[in-house]
């Protein structure tokens, strides 16, 4: 397993940092990484390689599996996901790691459980916002025969609602990146998609284990990178200055104001 690879873009792109105050466990599996956090049972930050001239069409295997690496208890296993209508969101989307070689090893690999996080069936399987960016992103690249890294993870807040032992987090992120013109100029572009108004909707903290949680609307926004930054405490070095979102570097201190809510995907800048 050969992990994601930072020199992949012919420049060096390390993975996002995780703050050594949040002990995580590095795994390394086909094309992509996880940091993943045990405290939390979820990964921190993924990140992947994409071949956009080696990408290969493979059937889902919808195998998923626990990792023999972490401890069962660590994990945000099956029971988590049953009887409800919480997705197994791939936080590494299936098909971004499978190329050449390696294709069928990679399309196994996304489906264990440190790969997955608790999300609303709407938004995951939604194809004009999330699901919308994640195929544009991965179709840009094989048309462009371009390669990219891919940066995904979950916004750990310290309210997030618990649920079957497991804090379900509010806030996703994703930022992909890629090298443009002819100076190979990094570039990169960071959404954010909100998951709060299916989570408002009720009380996680009073549902029975058996219970199941009605789920609603979601936001998605892109969002500057640096506010990804502040928002999870990662270290996204120069993934910051390499922001296409216009004048991103200037909006420090703006907040949300400065986030663009994305009606479709046709008003997404990248």
């Amino acid at each position: 397993m050969n992990g994601y690879d930072a020199d992949f873009l012919g420049q060096v792109l390390p993975a996002p940092v995780v703050p050594a105050t949040d002990p995580t466990i590095e795994l390394s599996y086909t094309h992509f990484s996880v940091q993943f956090a045990p405290e939390r049972k979820l990964a921190a930050a993924t990140a992947v390689n994409v071949d956009g001239a080696a990408l290969v069409d493979l059937g889902r295997a919808d195998d998923w599996h626990l990792e023999p690496r972490v401890p069962e208890a660590e994990q945000a296993g099956p029971d988590v996901y049953a009887r409800n209508d919480l997705d197994r969101g791939h936080l590494v989307r299936r098909r971004d790691p499978v190329w050449t070689p390696d294709a069928a090893r990679a399309n196994e690999d996304t489906f264990v459980y440190t790969n997955a996080a608790p999300q609303a069936a709407a938004f995951n399987q939604g194809e004009n916002l999330w699901a919308g960016v994640e195929d544009h992103v991965l179709d840009y690249a094989r048309v462009h025969r371009l390669r990219l890294s891919v940066f995904t993870g979950p916004v750990f807040a310290a309210d997030d609602p618990p649920y079957r032992g497991v804090a379900i987090p509010r806030l996703f992120w994703k930022i992909a990146a890629w090298v443009t013109g002819d100076d190979h100029r990094l570039a990169a572009a960071g959404f954010v998609l909100d998951q709060t108004p299916s989570l408002d909707r009720i009380d996680l903290h009073t549902l029975a284990p058996t219970d199941v949680p009605p789920l609603g609307p979601f936001r998605t926004f892109q969002v500057p990178v640096a506010h990804i930054a502040e928002l999870t405490g990662l270290g996204l070095g120069i993934l910051v200055d390499a922001d296409s979102l216009p004048a991103a570097r200037t909006l420090l201190t703006g907040g949300r104001a400065d986030w663009r809510a994305l009606g479709s995907l046709r008003e997404a800048v990248l």
